[in-house]
């Protein structure tokens, strides 16, 4: 009797105890054998033989604090899976995520693969090249500049909305109550500002990605279009886009909960995920989110590939990319170049703007001496939203607005790269072939020895006192090396000069100036409320 035919005959009940002794011996033995030579580092004790510490521990939405925490608590090495060791330590920045140095993508990116991989989630070194290479020169200075005024007009219909509110409310000297759950009291407008913060993103990086906004703003509502089909969508590639169906979709909660599931997926083992995906209903709903972002996408795509008039957009330039061959890329690689940017670009721009703008208002101080450095500055200046320019070397903005990314930093946890052929030397510490490193944004951004001992507290005055060099060597809101975030330049043009609008125009005060802001983390850690209080200025 064969091998094969032998389990096809073992009974039920030895099928059931032999399941458990397979999952158990799949982790002591490697345990034991230690193949990665990490045994020795301290961590807790089941995440020593399951990735399954760390998949609870991103399921729940706090990654960046637990990680801290161990730190704080087992020093620079925190070894958080039975692979993948968390090193706490500013000057390993340069060695893991450095240029050349060979290090590879984890497959915890595959998670976030949907239509097609893109810049973001390729783990092949020529891949990456070859896309970086089409799309980086398309997020440089100069051409980023092109797209200023396009994010000027949606940061001024923002501002026209809140000067709405504003006037809507000083109607009723004794409160008032509006549509969309916003209230006057004590001259104020009180309103969540995040969900503001969506809009305007959305409907910018909308404008740029796909040529045309959400109108999240004039609705103020979290409201798009997804193609109820992605296959007749692709397929309609530079047709008539009114042939593709489209039902609305809330885009900002998919685009969460997309962001928390395949955080949470990507630290899975692969045979894991999809199991989870199949018989746990909240990865199930994740796995629902990434197929309607998806869908926003090529409903997005095919609408403004129909209309053959050129706009300085970012869909006109990764049309116009080629690879070293002359090729373009093809229709579902440039839908899911869109697709990033859509994720990226909405995301990261709303939780800073949100997040510097919950810590300019808890510190009354700093934001009187912002708005002086901005009325001086733009004194003479009729447009409420500010330019780039005239924005772009003002000290105090810049240091409110570094001091804000440090905090709350685009992303906080530690991104998983697979160290080289040949090993990788940290410190006093060699890494095999295989094992997997990351270093923790959050945390080496509360580094007292770079960051002085008040490293969480707010105060941008520390930028320009302290070690210029170390801490910008420390600083890492948007990852570091060949593959940080190529549109480092467009999310700072666009926060210099929103968070110089908001705050040259308003006075803004939290509700709750004792309570703490409210963060869930996926791959990106995100406000879950801001309450604050509007009031005009007089400039």
């Amino acid at each position: 009797m064969s091998p094969l035919e032998h389990l096809l005959n073992v009974s039920p009940t030895s099928v059931l105890l032999l399941i458990p002794t397979l999952v158990i011996l799949g982790h002591i033995v490697p345990w034991l054998v230690d193949p990665h030579g990490l045994r020795s580092f301290p961590g807790p004790w089941l995440a020593h033989f399951s990735d399954l510490w760390l998949g609870r521990v991103a399921r729940r939405g706090q990654r960046s604090h637990v990680v801290h925490e161990l730190h704080e608590k087992y020093g620079t090495f925190v070894r958080i899976a039975p692979n993948h060791l968390s090193i706490a330590d500013p000057a390993a920045l340069q060695i893991v995520y450095a240029h050349g140095n060979g290090s590879l993508k984890s497959n915890f990116y595959d998670a976030f693969v949907s239509i097609t991989r893109g810049l973001f989630n390729t783990r092949d070194r020529t891949a990456h090249t070859r896309k970086r290479k089409i799309i980086s020169h398309i997020f440089s200075q100069k051409s980023v500049l092109e797209f200023e005024p396009h994010v000027r007009n949606y940061v001024l219909s923002f501002l026209q909305q809140w000067d709405r509110l504003c006037a809507e409310g000083a109607k009723s000297a004794r409160g008032h109550e509006g549509e969309g759950g916003w209230r006057s009291r004590d001259g104020r407008i009180w309103l969540d500002c995040l969900p503001w913060f969506n809009y305007l993103a959305f409907d910018i990086i909308g404008d740029l990605a796909f040529g045309s906004p959400f109108g999240m703003i004039a609705a103020a509502k979290d409201s798009a279009p997804v193609a109820k089909s992605q296959e007749q969508a692709l397929s309609m590639y530079g047709q008539d886009a009114s042939k593709c169906e489209t039902v609305a979709i809330p885009a900002i909660k998919i685009l969460n909960d997309r962001g928390e599931y395949s955080a949470a997926m990507g630290v899975l083992p692969p045979w894991v995920r999809p199991l989870v995906k199949r018989y746990v209903p909240w990865y199930s709903r994740g796995s629902e989110a990434v197929k309607n972002l998806a869908g926003l996408a090529i409903a997005a795509v095919a609408k403004r590939l129909a209309s053959p008039a050129y706009r300085a957009d970012v869909l006109s330039k990764l049309q116009q990319g080629k690879d070293e061959d002359g090729n373009p890329m093809g229709r579902e690689e440039l839908t899911a170049e869109a697709l990033t940017q859509l994720i990226a670009g909405s995301d990261t721009t709303s939780n800073s703007s949100c997040a510097i703008t919950y810590y300019v208002a808890s510190n009354p101080e700093v934001q009187k001496k912002l708005q002086n450095e901005l009325d001086e500055a733009l004194q003479g200046e009729d447009d409420p939203a500010s330019s780039f320019d005239a924005v772009k070397n003002l000290p105090y903005l810049n240091a409110v607005i570094d001091e804000g990314l440090r905090l709350h930093s685009t992303s906080g946890i530690g991104l998983p790269r697979i160290v080289p052929e040949g090993g990788m030397k940290i410190g006093d510490h060699f890494f095999e072939q295989g094992t997997v490193l990351s270093v923790p944004s959050y945390t080496i951004h509360r580094d007292v020895e770079v960051w002085g001992n008040d490293a969480s507290v707010f105060r941008p005055e520390r930028w320009f006192e302290r070690d210029s060099e170390a801490m910008q060597r420390t600083f890492n809101p948007f990852s570091y090396g060949p593959r940080a975030c190529v549109g480092r330049n467009l999310a700072s043009l666009e926060l210099l000069i929103i968070i110089s609008s908001v705050f040259r125009r308003f006075d803004i005060a939290l509700e709750y100036p004792d309570k703490q802001l409210e963060i869930s983390e996926g791959f990106l850690r995100k406000p879950l409320k801001c309450p604050v209080g509007l009031k005009r200025r007089l400039t």
